[in-house]
């Protein structure tokens, strides 16, 4: 089985790309859970933080199609995910059109030159 190497940020973006197939398949619960926060990478284990027990378990049901995505896609079959409750943590619900450009040009600044290139603006 492969064990190649990844950064966090490849990491995030194969996250994000399952958490929008989920959410294009009418998984939205699920999908919801996935962008709640951007999981922690250690290694090949990933930390991921949800705010209550019941999210931590609805989380865990569909873990394994997740972590199929994440092993396939970065080639790397050593991929373990640890889930924490953290009721704490700040649960991002209504983000607008500046929250996620801010989020898309943390994880490919090359979004910025798009946005220019073709003239596009921000619609907040």
């Amino acid at each position: 089985m492969p064990t190649e190497e990844f950064t966090e940020t490849e990491m995030l973006v194969q996250w994000n790309k399952y958490a929008q197939r989920l959410g294009d398949k009418g998984h939205k619960i699920m999908q919801s859970l996935l962008l709640i926060n951007d999981p922690k990478l250690n290694g090949t284990t990933i930390t991921f933080e949800l705010p209550n027990e019941g999210s931590k378990l609805d989380f865990e049901g569909q873990i394994h199609g997740l972590l199929g995505h994440l092993k396939g896609h970065l080639h790397n079959h050593d991929i373990t995910i640890e889930v924490n409750v953290n009721e704490a943590i700040e649960v991002k619900r209504s983000l607008n059109d500046q929250d996620r450009y801010n989020r898309l040009m943390e994880i490919n600044p090359n979004i910025d030159l798009l946005r220019t290139t073709f003239g596009l603006d921000l619609h907040t």
